[in-house]
């Protein structure tokens, strides 16, 4: 057993009991198995982390595999980025690198096995005829034509798929399952399909190539995965895992699937293809483009591996899938940056200030910490100061607000490590646009000489002629909302401001020769990185990772205020300047209840009375309409838990564009459906058929329940007769069960509860099931 840190999710929790029972024979390996389509985003970098740090807590291993079975998508560019991602991230696979194209010829062998077991067949309908039969939820699928060809026809037309004799999309391999199946998926799925393209492996050896559902367990399988563990979104593919698995064994050890919720975050897109789509239509420079939520991007964006790592800790590993805050990630960002960067100065819009009483040609040297405040850590550098400096362009303002707290004619300020000034004079061009201040210092005023002198506010600044001239990026979010997925075109939702380059920033002489991958805190400004790709010696071009603090809240809030102080423009800047960003959802439920007593009455009751967690009160008490349809549930007698999680996590989705006061279902016969659910009457599957069909077409829920057999079953006879109809159909597998294959439990168990219509109690039909079997 590993000494690393034990995780505390129910992944762990998972693994923790298969040790203590023995299985696996006290193996835990794992496996990261990205497709080389693509870079790596966030979103891998969660199932990085947890695939990896599983098994080096419990003393395992994780296995990195592509799945390469998709030719015409794949490079080997993807392949080698993908490597280079993960091991930046942390992810040791020693010797373990594997490939799906490893695998192809023992999963062709496993194909002839099933087709001469009768559990396959080739089908040269078209992909439409196919799609169409298959079926729908509320409707059968229908038998293909080709279903029952002899094995020994199947097993011919195979193998001239294999020798490329048909075209692509003139046949493929199903799988021989049940078109009836409740789980569409299971409904006789596609195993190999042709496909004429040179893979970046194998060349042209191959031009029939497996579906990612037969190829994902074989893999596994292969390797001797024990904990497979995918995204929610596979959640019903596991059924079709386990029958690969079941049929083409034994294997030892028998992998696993597990689902825990993708990562989905706001601002932000998660697709392949629709990153693809940013780089190909070069609306960003690249896949590492430092606005990318690559991994890629990330990295050159200045992010650190410690701080993905602080962030996938913050939101945990949940059963659920929900939209993160982004500000998360950023607080996880700013912290590890915060402990990391030595303070430094630049000045990103200089405004010169010209101080007339300091002695002409005079420079002084002042000896600045690079981390004020803890001498501990020690270091310091030498900054120039004399008569002409340059301050932030922002900093300065000709009729300011009342709270200012920076310069202003007849103000005074203090030079970060320096002297206190006051602006005696401005400058102005012909069109009355600032361009210089003249200012007057106090000599004794200095910083760390025992002055006393207060002053309005602390500015930086950097000396006019002895300071650098550089390249400073400033990046902002790549999206203007938080789920650019929600419009009908994700390009319109592209934020306008998130890069804009000030070429004629400053930064103080000890930056020059900073090297390519540097981090520094620039005063009052950010969190700053020398970018690795376009630094040169001696000129560092400088990507800011992120700001000190949340300014999108700030511009929020600003964005309400009135009236609006107005600022004097740069002479770098557009005429006409973009529009603020939207405020995140979290940001306007919060609004809405301060602007709303009863609402944050209601906010307050849900965290105190009904005891909800804080994620589902926010959610409930962000609006009137939600919280008295969730008021309405509860008043019906549904337990609150249990009517917000069906509400949030199921109806929500079954509104979609509609509002709940829409829905043929009202908020009382919610609370009815919750209330059967608590009685338990409706097991979980039963129970998302039932809301599905009120959702859609209202009714009484105890009505609609008992017309369409949904009601959980405890009748011993009719689960006695379900049991010996399933045995019936199944006498092979049983037979094998009985002979020692255990592991056809699930296939006999799916079978059984498809005959018991989905409404029998899983737990209950298992324990009768094994004592049927003996």
């Amino acid at each position: 057993m590993s000494d690393a840190p034990r995780p505390r999710n129910f992944l762990a929790e998972i693994v923790e009991a298969d040790l203590a029972a023995g299985r696996n024979g006290g193996r835990v390996v794992t496996r990261f198995p990205p497709e080389p389509n693509g870079y790596l985003h966030i979103g891998h970098s969660k199932s990085i982390l947890l695939n990896f740090g599983l098994a080096r807590a419990y003393g395992g291993r994780t296995h990195l595999r592509f799945d390469d079975t998709n030719p015409v998508t794949e490079d080997t560019e993807y392949v080698e980025a993908i490597q280079e991602d993960v091991r930046w991230l942390g992810g040791d696979w020693g010797g373990h690198l594997y490939f799906a194209s490893d695998f192809f010829d023992r999963m062709y062998a496993c194909a002839e096995r099933l087709v001469g077991e009768g559990l396959a067949y080739v089908d040269t309908q078209s992909q439409d005829a196919i799609r169409e039969q298959r079926g729908s939820f509320d409707r059968p699928g229908v038998n293909s034509p080709f279903r029952d060809r002899p094995a020994a026809e199947n097993l011919d037309l195979l193998r001239r798929m294999k020798a490329g004799e048909f075209p692509d999309g003139a046949a493929v391999l199903r799988a021989k399952i049940d078109m009836s199946h409740p789980n569409v998926l299971m409904r006789d799925p596609l195993l190999y399909r042709v496909r004429h393209a040179r893979h970046h492996r194998t060349g042209d050896a191959w031009c029939i190539y497996p579906m990612y559902d037969f190829a994902h367990p074989l893999e596994d399988a292969c390797e001797g995965v024990t904990h497979s563990i995918c995204t929610l979104e596979f959640e019903s593919n596991r059924e079709l895992y386990d029958w690969v698995l079941d049929h083409t064994g034994p294997w030892d050890p028998r992998p696993r699937q597990y689902e825990f919720a993708r990562l989905a975050l706001g601002y932000t897109v998660m697709s392949k293809r629709k990153l693809l789509r940013l780089v190909n239509e070069r609306r960003v420079s690249g896949w590492d483009d430092p606005r990318m939520p690559t991994v890629a991007g990330m990295r050159r964006r200045g992010v650190t591996p410690e701080a993905l790592r602080d962030f996938a800790d913050l939101i945990g590993v949940a059963k659920n899938n929900s939209l993160v805050d982004i500000g998360k990630l950023e607080f996880a960002i700013r912290a590890d940056l915060e402990r990391r960067s030595p303070r430094a100065m630049a000045v990103v819009h200089p405004l010169a200030v010209s101080i007339e009483n300091w002695p002409a040609g005079k420079v002084e040297e002042l000896d600045l910490p690079w981390w004020p405040g803890e001498p501990e850590r020690g270091g310091s550098r030498k900054v120039p100061f004399g008569g002409e400096l340059f301050i932030e362009r922002d900093d300065f303002a000709l009729d300011p607000p009342k709270d200012w707290k920076r310069l202003a004619p007849g103000r005074e300020v203090r030079l970060a490590g320096a002297y206190v000034i006051r602006c005696d004079d401005v400058v102005r061009g012909p069109g009355g646009e600032v361009r210089a201040l003249r200012c007057t210092y106090d000599p004794a005023s200095r910083t760390g000489e025992g002055a006393t002198r207060r002053a309005g506010g602390t500015l930086h600044w950097v000396h006019a002629h002895l300071s650098v001239p550089a390249e400073v990026r400033m990046y902002d979010r790549l999206f203007a909302v938080e789920q650019p997925d929600a419009e009908e075109d994700f390009i319109a939702a592209l934020n306008p401001g998130s890069l804009a380059v000030a070429k004629g920033a400053r930064v103080e002489p000890a930056l020059r020769d900073a090297l390519p991958g540097s981090r520094y805190q620039f005063l009052r400004q950010g969190y700053f990185f020398a970018d690795p790709v376009d630094s040169v010696p001696g000129a560092p071009v400088w990507n800011r990772t992120i700001t000190l603090k949340d300014t999108w809240s700030a511009r929020a809030r600003e964005a309400a205020a009135a009236p609006r102080r107005a600022r004097e423009p740069r002479r770098d800047e557009p005429a006409a300047t973009p529009a603020a960003p939207r405020r995140s959802r979290a940001e306007a439920r919060a609004e809405l209840r301060a602007a709303n007593p009863a609402l944050a009455a209601r906010h307050a009751h849900y965290l105190s009375a009904l005891r909800l967690p804080a994620d589902d009160a926010d959610l409930l008490a962000g609006d009137p309409a939600t919280a008295a349809y969730f008021d309405a549930a509860v008043a019906a007698g549904a337990r609150p838990a249990t009517a917000a999680k069906w509400l949030l996590n199921d109806l929500a989705g079954l509104a979609g564009d509609r509002a709940l006061a829409a829905l043929p279902l009202d908020g009382a016969a919610f609370g009815r459906f919750a209330a059967l659910v608590d009685a338990g009457r409706l097991t979980p599957a039963a129970a998302k058929t039932l809301l599905a069909e009120l959702a859609a077409g209202g009714g009484d829920p105890e009505a609609r329940m008992q017309a369409l057999g949904l009601e959980r079953r405890e009748d011993a006879g009719a689960l006695e007769a379900a049991l010996e109809k399933a045995l019936a159909a199944h006498a092979a597998e049983a037979a094998r069960y009985r002979a020692g294959e255990k592991k056809l439990l699930g296939v006999l168990l799916g079978a059984v509860m498809r005959e018991a219509g989905g409404a029998a109690d899983a737990a209950q039909v298992r324990a009768a099931l094994q004592k049927k079997l003996g």
